[in-house]
């Protein structure tokens, strides 16, 4: 159903996302990602935005990781069909897998990095996403993106793969935040949309944004 990747940089705090899955909108449904706050997947059978609305606000007031996952799961009484990934600000991930999940299911948590997945073709999908992302360099956004085609490489959605998303977020940059809602390649459209956005004329534009650390700049 959903294969999904949250991550922070140990030295500058750069928070990001992405995530793929067989259906339609997979950004508006499952990623959630605010810079010095944290990042959220939401997803599983019964996707709930409303968990990630939840996740945020108590990502803002300070609670930890694991703290967000037994808040929200603990108040819904149908967790079992959900799924829910989330990384604070600190580094620290957890994450919840519903026994209602379709299987391949599962997640790994693990200090600055973390996937998620359910519905997948097999198990060799979230390892591969780890592996992709630790071995590759440069920007956040290029090695999540890495770890998109790595996933869907292994087998990915069961059902094959309709949309993908990715965000980036930090106090030092203006966020970045890519969608392909409808697509029979969503990976390497999302790859080439980024590609795009690494363009000088963009980049200038970018460069004059405020940011959080810059909230002056024009």
């Amino acid at each position: 159903m959903t294969f999904s990747i949250l991550s922070r940089d140990g030295e500058t705090g750069e928070l990001g996302c992405a995530a793929a899955t067989g259906n339609l909108a997979v950004g508006a449904w499952v990623l959630r990602a605010e810079a010095e706050v944290g990042v959220v997947a939401t997803q599983g059978r019964a996707v709930s935005v409303i968990w990630g609305t939840q996740a945020m606000q108590a990502l803002a007031r300070g609670r930890t990781a694991q703290q967000v996952v037994q808040q929200v799961v603990g108040a819904d009484r149908n967790a079992a069909a959900r799924q829910l990934l989330v990384l604070d600000a600190a580094g620290n991930a957890a994450g919840w897998s519903g026994a209602d999940n379709p299987d391949v299911k599962g997640h790994d948590p693990a200090p600055g990095l973390a996937v998620a997945g359910n519905w997948l073709a097999n198990e060799r999908v979230l390892p591969a996403m780890k592996r992709a992302f630790a071995g590759t360099r440069g920007e956040m956004a290029a090695r999540l993106l890495a770890a998109l085609a790595a996933a869907a490489a292994a087998g990915g959605d069961a059902r094959g793969t309709r949309s993908a998303a990715l965000q980036v977020v930090s106090a030092q940059h203006p966020p970045l935040d890519l969608r392909i809602d409808d697509s029979a390649t969503p990976v390497a459209d999302l790859m080439a949309l980024y590609h795009l956005t690494r363009q000088a004329e963009y980049r200038e534009f970018l460069s004059r944004l405020p940011t959080l650390s810059r909230p002056q700049r024009r």
